[in-house]
């Protein structure tokens, strides 16, 4: 995993972390903010953010990306 740690003045840590073949991962004090200006997620210390873009929660992971599609 590779994890990207940011700050900023007057601002708690912020770290996020690349799961691979998985979320990102971002802990601490960030504001996710939806396509409005409004924030969304709460006041979870971590959320998963998805990659892969299967997700029904969007942008939130629900481990969509560990299903396997099927071959035919």
């Amino acid at each position: 995993m590779n994890s990207i740690p940011t700050s900023g003045a007057g601002e708690s840590d912020v770290t996020i972390t690349v799961c691979p073949d998985g979320p990102l991962l971002v802990r601490g004090a960030a504001r996710i903010l939806d396509t409005e200006g409004s924030p969304i997620g709460g006041d979870r210390a971590t959320v998963a953010l998805c990659r892969c873009g299967r997700t029904s929660i969007a942008p939130f992971c629900d481990s969509s990306h560990k299903k396997r599609r099927r071959r035919t």
